[in-house]
């Protein structure tokens, strides 16, 4: 595995709220980069810098990911994980199907 790539992959809301996973550092990078100049903020400088030293191997990938989960979920970027979600419907439709039952009784 390249030393870049994180161990699990960041789901973030990009552009009209589409769902995309960031995987390595560069591709962390890229979106930090991409960041609007007036909505930067010290969790963005944070995040960009250690992208920066995680690519200039001065530290792993993994702090560098964690710095960029805490600036993603700061600014409500963050996804829900696909198998969240599922279980979240399986857990809805259950509870619908118990309730109707309830009725039925």
């Amino acid at each position: 595995m390249r030393p870049d790539v994180f161990k699990q992959p960041v789901t973030i809301f990009v552009g009209l709220g589409f769902p995309a996973e960031v995987r390595t550092v560069m591709e962390a990078y890229r979106h930090l980069d991409e960041w609007p100049a007036m909505l930067r903020d010290a969790a963005h400088s944070v995040a960009l810098k250690a992208c920066a030293a995680a690519l200039r191997g001065e530290i792993e990938a993994e702090t560098a990911r964690g710095l960029f989960l805490a600036f993603a979920e700061k600014h409500d970027l963050l996804a829900p994980e696909k198998t969240a979600v599922t279980s979240a419907r399986v857990a809805q439709r259950g509870s619908a199907r118990a309730s109707s039952a309830d009725l039925e009784s």
